[in-house]
Parts: structure tokens; sequence; C-alpha cells
């Protein structure tokens, strides 16, 4: 293992990565299937005709065929910027700006570590290391990766209101530098044992859930904007709307 893979294998945890060890796949092919049929309500607040398929990577990948994605009819991908405070990376340009070369819109995520600083801190570190956001059109925002502990206890060990108190930090303190709420990414199942307070009203969801239905969405959301629903051979994902929707989210400031 070269130096650079090994500090991948020893530092990066992939988004979903915790889900899966706690919540099991239990995908299928049917569920590639349901998860590329409309359901429901899109980012706009109207029934969604169509979906767009993506994917993300993180530095487990390594350099990515981007063009092969292309061909398979994958339009978008998200890539881990940054964990912690103290991670970044290594293959964040190949990824992200070679998805971008080949025609996809792209984004970056950071995979949140609440107990180590502050969300403020943590958002200030995504934004330098990549995971800011531009008007283009191309560039979607940023998203908060909020999962299980692979260090230890579920929540990090605060309380609800204090991981509302902490993920509001990270979300305000991104918008004050970009002018756009993160996508929150999570899991029903996690964000009820870990999280009291309501952001549906800002931040767009991504849920994540690898069945063949998209079940109950966290609390107050009434529609998801993204959904991670496999994570085989890389995970997968699906955007609920139309691909002129998903242009206007990598578009409009909020």
């Amino acid at each position: 293992m070269d130096s650079t893979n090994e500090y991948v294998a020893q530092h990066d945890h992939e988004m979903g990565s915790q889900i899966r060890r706690v919540e099991g796949d239990q995908s299928t092919p049917d569920t590639k299937a349901a998860a590329r049929r409309p359901q429901g309500v899109n980012v706009d607040g109207v029934v969604a005709t169509a979906t767009v398929s993506g994917i993300d990577v993180s530095g487990h990948q390594g350099n990515v065929d981007w063009a092969s994605y292309w061909n398979q009819g994958i339009r978008f991908a998200y890539v881990k910027a940054t964990e912690s405070v103290d991670y970044t990376n290594p293959y964040f340009a190949q990824q992200y700006n070679g998805s971008y070369g080949v025609g996809m819109i792209r984004g970056a995520y950071h995979f949140a570590t609440p107990d180590t600083s502050s969300g403020a801190a943590q958002a200030n570190y995504f934004v330098d290391h990549g995971g800011g956001w531009s008007p283009d059109g191309r560039t979607l925002p940023g998203a908060l990766d909020m999962e299980y502990n692979p260090y230890g206890s579920t929540c990090y060990g605060k309380s609800k209101s204090a991981m509302t108190a902490w993920i509001k930090d990270f979300s305000d303190t991104y918008h004050a530098r970009t002018n756009k709420y993160p996508t929150i990414y999570t899991s029903t199942s996690w964000w009820g044992q870990c999280v009291d307070g309501d952001f549906s009203s800002t931040n767009p969801l991504w849920v994540a859930r690898y069945s063949s239905s998209v079940g109950t969405l966290p609390y107050n959301w009434g529609f998801y904007t993204f959904w991670q629903y496999s994570s085989s051979p890389v995970d997968q994902d699906v955007f609920n709307g139309a691909y002129d929707r998903l242009v206007v989210l990598a578009t409009n400031s909020d």
C-alpha cells in the first residue's frame, strides 16, 4: 500500500460507510428501478416528472474514470473534500475537476465529526479546502454528511439539542460564506436518535436508505432532493427532479 492509499485508509470515512455498518444495505436490482421513478415533489415543491442519476466518491475510489460513468448515464457527482478539520481527500482535484470536465454537475461534501471541533470551524475548513459554491449552474451546494460516529457513541456524546446547535452552526457558517445552505445527508434512523431540530425550510435533504423504498423521511422534511439508494458497485444516488431542476439548484442563491 503506497503512502497516499494508507493515509486514505486510516483517515477517510466515505459517505454512508457508517450507515451501512449499522443499518446494512438491503438494496437489490429492483432498488435502482424504484429510485429512478420520480417520487412526490421535488426541490421546487412541485411534483417531480423525472430523475437524474448520480454517484458520490471519496479517496477510497482513487483516480476515477469519469468518462466511463458519463457513458453509463451519470450526470452529477458529489466528491468528498474534507473530514473534521484535519483531513483533505488527496484525490479531490482529480475527482472534482474530472467530473466537471466530462460535463457533470458536481458538488463537494464534508464528513462531520461533531465531537472534535465546532460546526463553524468545520464549515470554514470545508469551504477553504474545496467545499465552496458558485452560481455557475455546474456546482451543487456543499453537503454536510451527518451519520453514525465511526469512533464511538452514536451521537458523538451530544444531546439532541446540542447536536441541533452544532448542525445549525455549520449550516449558518456555510451560508454566510457561500450564500447557499448546505445539503444535509443523513439517514432517518440516525437523525431521529441524535437531532431534535427542524432544517426542512432551509436545507435540501439527501437521505440514505438502501432499500426499494425511500421510506419515512427525517423530521419535518416533506420531500427529499437526493436519495442514496445503494453502495454497489459505487455509491448510487438520484436527484428527484428533471435535469433542468438540478441546474437550478446549482445556479440560484438562497
